[in-house]
């Protein structure tokens, strides 16, 4: 089983940047295809960029298109979302998450795994 720690979240004033990073342990990571969802307090939760386990395919939410990177390091078994030009809707608890299948999907509900979040929160 995979376990996945998240970990960069902070405070930070609108035009910023954080990188999160999500460092996973357990059974092999490099097979899975992952994933940063996040929720704003009050919303739902929502897709915000996936990756396939090659890193050679990634996907982004129209949101964050051009301000945020996904990558991964898959011998270091860990994820990251670089996050530039923070606006204050970008607010929320992210979480990382691992699926038992190569390819990436926007669906939380196929993800296999997930890690306990980290807060963001970005300042007007």
């Amino acid at each position: 089983q995979v376990q996945l720690v998240e970990s960069g979240g902070g405070l930070v004033q609108a035009g910023g940047s954080l990188r999160l990073s999500c460092a996973a342990s357990g059974r092999t990571f490099s097979n899975a295809a992952m994933g940063w969802f996040r929720r704003a307090p009050g919303k739902e939760r929502e897709f915000v960029a996936a990756i396939n386990w090659t890193g050679g395919s990634r996907n982004y939410v129209d949101s964050v298109k051009g301000r945020f990177t996904i990558s991964r390091d898959n011998a270091k078994s860990t994820l990251y979302l670089q996050m530039n030009s923070l606006k204050p809707e970008d607010t929320a608890v992210y979480y990382c998450a691992a699926r038992r299948h190569w390819v990436w999907t926007q669906n939380p509900a196929e993800y296999d795994v997930w890690g306990q979040g980290t807060q963001v929160t970005v300042s007007s």
